[in-house]
């Protein structure tokens, strides 16, 4: 697309990639280990907010891990990881406010890292929020203001954005 202004052009504002074990223990230390070795920063832990007693699950508990990445770390790890589903995209990865979701089932198809026994096989989440410049104003903490609706991105232009700058092919599903 081509944009008249500068501040309407849609970019990555950040890439969160994570992974549910559904368990502390050793499977999430595990878990850990990959997302360190798969993006080089130190992951955080997330913790369950509900007790659900038929997955036996207390309220609290650390059951995945997630790192944020931003900038240039966030735009090579999105090229990594397109690498790793084979350039190619549905329709139905990107939601209607133009965020793009999707899964890489196994760590290994990660292009330049090799199966390691300690860790296992593993598959994460790789999410990207895709904003214009000046949409912090919804989201700070003194002043909020709201973005209009003709302001806001579309499944579309997010779609626009991803084939553009990393080439990937985005299909329908069948």
């Amino acid at each position: 697309m081509d944009y008249s202004n500068l501040m309407q052009k849609p970019r990555i504002e950040k890439v969160v990639v994570n992974i549910g074990v559904g368990e502390s223990g050793e499977r999430l230390g595990k878990a850990e280990q990959l997302l360190e070795l798969l993006t080089g920063r130190k992951s955080v832990r997330t913790v369950t907010t509900h007790k659900i007693p038929t997955w036996n699950l207390r309220g609290g508990e650390p059951i995945g891990c997630k790192v944020t990445l931003r900038g240039g770390e966030a735009d090579e790890f999105l090229k990594k990881s397109f690498e790793a589903v084979d350039g190619r995209l549905f329709y139905s990865n990107f939601d209607s406010l133009g965020n793009l979701a999707f899964g890489v089932s196994e760590y290994i198809d990660f292009p330049g890292v090799k199966y390691d026994p300690d860790i296992g096989i593993f598959g994460f989440n790789v999410c990207a929020t895709i904003k214009r410049p000046g949409f912090r104003v919804k989201t700070r903490k003194l002043n909020k203001s709201r973005i209009p609706p003709k302001s806001a991105i579309t499944a579309d232009e997010a779609i626009e954005l991803i084939k553009e700058k990393f080439g990937v092919e985005v299909e329908r599903k069948e």
